[in-house]
């Protein structure tokens, strides 16, 4: 899917280790690149590891000197703090990850008019939503993903083919809603035209409304489990890290339960010592492509400031993963087959609530 992708990052990369190459040489100093995570911690396998990944990715190919700061709350003010701090230790190149940036960046696009920042998953505004802007200085990233919650229960159902699903949500915001969306239209495409038989009942999805209640998430997982639930699609950072826990116990122990993860490819947290994974395949927004991206636009000198970029199958800008341990070929298969539908428009998914899904 991403083959004409991964040709010209590759490209892009041998340029611009050149260019790195020759500003070590001339004594010049390479580009601070900052991020400020969210509530989350940076090993969150979702999305402030995503995106911080990708950051490292440009750092460990000598593009870039990075550094990250974790706020002491999760207020306007103490990201701006941390923002600051950043920028005071001349870190002029700032990546914030999630919605709960939109009011600082708002602020600091203004403050600190000679820094660049990227928001990923929101779009500045005031407090009091009168105001929506980006300015020159700043590149708002946006994601469809409902297509990847649509590829993933495709996915899902027709490995599992009979069985019930569930799904859990940290907070009920648009980007959680999308996925949880997505992934019951590709329950409902899975049944009416390959042959699947999945149910998933509205008492089965279920907004936890935090991301960092691990506790809370084993909790949950464990009751949709106990009430028959087969696969559970956690959309919901530290909430869907206490989901994959409770599944690797039940595995650990013989039973057959599966989890989807979401944002970034987390078969690996699933790990138990068989050595197999209790993640089924993973809902992904290419979170590292994005950030270490838009660091290589601005090495190229090519910062797209002032717009807003929505990433979707069209761009292949998410999906899953192109390996997918617990995946038959022939279902892969199948998934690509539809994914080129999904970005060639044949196929459509909606970014809304759809009546008549729940069984």
């Amino acid at each position: 899917m991403k083959k004409s992708v991964v040709l010209l990052a590759v490209l892009l990369i041998a340029s611009l280790m050149l260019v790195a190459q020759g500003a070590e040489e001339s004594g010049e100093k390479l580009m601070k690149v900052g991020m400020v995570t969210d509530a989350g911690t940076i090993d969150d396998k979702s999305f402030n590891q995503g995106t911080w990944e990708g950051i490292l990715q440009a750092q460990e190919e000598g593009l870039v000197e990075a550094k990250y700061l974790k706020p002491s709350g999760t207020t306007e003010a103490d990201y701006l703090k941390e923002i600051g701090n950043l920028y005071d230790a001349g870190y002029r190149f700032i990546i914030c990850p999630g919605f709960k940036f939109e009011t600082a960046i708002f602020a600091a696009q203004d403050k600190w008019t000679d820094a660049k920042f990227v928001i990923l998953d929101g779009e500045p505004h005031s407090a009091d939503y009168s105001e929506f802007r980006i300015e020159d200085n700043v590149v708002g990233v946006y994601w469809a993903e409902n297509e990847s919650g649509f590829l993933a229960g495709v996915a899902g159902a027709l490995q599992v083919k009979n069985g019930e699903f569930g799904f859990i949500g940290g907070m009920e915001i648009p980007a959680v809603q999308k996925f949880n969306w997505g992934f019951q239209q590709g329950i409902k495409y899975a049944n009416q035209n390959l042959g699947t038989n999945i149910t998933i009942k509205a008492e089965n999805v279920i907004y936890q409304g935090s991301f960092d209640n691990v506790a809370a998430g084993q909790q949950i997982a464990a009751s949709m489990y106990d009430k028959g639930v087969d696969v559970i699609f956690a959309a919901a950072g530290g909430v869907g890290v206490g989901a994959i826990n409770e599944a690797k116990a039940r595995a650990t122990a013989g039973e057959d339960v599966w989890i989807i993860g979401v944002d970034v490819d987390q078969y690996n947290d699933g790990m138990l010592p068989s050595g197999k994974s209790v993640i089924l395949t993973s809902a992904m927004k290419y979170l590292d492509i994005a950030s270490y991206g838009m660091i290589k636009r601005e090495l190229a000198g090519e910062f797209p400031g002032g717009t807003t970029l929505r990433l979707n199958a069209s761009n292949d800008g998410l999906g899953i993963p192109e390996k997918n341990p617990n995946l038959s070929a022939d279902v892969q298969k199948q998934v690509a087959d539809l994914y080129a539908k999904l970005k060639s428009g044949a196929v459509k998914v909606a970014a809304e609530q759809i009546a008549g899904l729940y069984r």
